[in-house]
């Protein structure tokens, strides 16, 4: 099946307004570049995210300003150990008046999901959610509805708090494009926001009414097309493969990646060559995505984790190791 041909004149179009919607996050989540570019490169390639970091650093605030840059249909479901499936996807209520049963839509029928502290809710409802995820449909009460298009799902979980919470499943997490990890800002940057947010203003609530909307579900869904139509070359594919099954066999992992870790190396790949003008991929692409793609996929042998090493250790000696092809 042949690759659909992206003309430089749409290249360049679609780039510049990624430029403008990177820009227009900027204004309400300072620094963190790499962050906010892992996150436009998995909306832009169709996929969900999970965003980890500990309370305080803006997980909520990022999804907020990229759901801000597009004119769609936002909603927020806080996550808590009573949480229903019900209370995500809907249910059917009997109305006395007309004597009917009628179908009342959850949360999940939107553009963009924020799940906030998903690993709170028991596993019955992360399901829930994470059925709707592969599927893009809910089934109430046995009828089927198709969720519309662009969706995703951007879930935040807190890594350092376990007491009352319920780790999202191997499998589970494997729906997810991203794990993208936020760490503490710099201290420039740190200091732009608490002077921001201190600054002839009551409480500590950042907002995002100064991001403006870009673009509305259609021009997003021929982004998402055009990303979709990014070369990749045989040797870049080689190396994406390569890299994915080198999980599977090298000393200090016990479970590799799967055969999904490889299709979502090339996909946010193809965005990151969008998001730099680029109609093709590169070995860095590939690099630079490694980390956010295989992190969640991967789990450490005992060993590992007695001297030490990380997941995202495990994956860097990897990239160190494992040679890229010359374009």
């Amino acid at each position: 099946m042949n690759t659909p041909i992206l003309t430089q004149e749409q290249l360049a179009r679609a780039t510049e307004i990624i430029q403008h919607q990177r820009a227009q996050i900027a204004r309400a989540f300072l620094g963190q570049n790499e962050i906010v570019d892992q996150v436009l490169a998995a909306l832009l390639a169709a996929g969900h995210v999970l965003i980890e970091g500990v309370p305080g650093l803006g997980k909520t605030l990022l999804v907020q300003a990229m759901a801000k840059s597009v004119d769609a249909r936002f909603s927020r479901i806080q996550f808590t150990p009573d949480l229903m499936p019900a209370d995500i996807t809907g249910h059917t209520l009997y109305d006395p008046a007309t004597a009917q049963f009628q179908t009342r839509r959850g949360p999940v029928f939107a553009h963009f999901i924020l799940a906030d502290e998903i690993n709170r809710a028991p596993a019955k409802t992360q399901a829930a959610l994470l059925e709707v995820m592969q599927e893009a449909q809910v089934t109430i009460e046995g009828n089927s509805y198709a969720l519309d298009t662009p969706f995703m799902v951007l879930a935040t979980q807190n890594p350092i708090e376990q007491e009352g919470t319920y780790p999202l499943p191997e499998a589970q997490l494997d729906r997810f494009l991203l794990k993208v990890l936020i760490d503490y800002p710099q201290e420039a940057e740190e200091k732009v926001i608490v002077q921001g947010v201190t600054l002839g203003r009551l409480g500590d609530r950042l907002d995002v009414q100064a991001v403006q909307t870009l673009m509305t579900p259609a021009t997003l869904t021929k982004l998402q097309a055009a990303t979709a139509a990014i070369r990749v070359d045989e040797a870049v594919l080689d190396y994406a493969l390569r890299l994915v099954r080198a999980t599977r066999q090298t000393p200090g992992i016990a479970v590799g990646a799967g055969t999904r870790g490889a299709i979502s190396l090339v996909r946010s790949a193809r965005a990151l060559a969008l998001m730099n003008g680029r109609d093709f991929i590169t070995p860095d692409d590939i690099k630079r995505m490694a980390l956010p793609v295989l992190r969640h996929r991967i789990t450490p042998a005992p060993e590992s984790a007695i001297d030490g090493v990380s997941v995202d250790g495990l994956i860097r000696s990897l990239l160190e190791r494992l040679p890229a092809p010359r374009l």
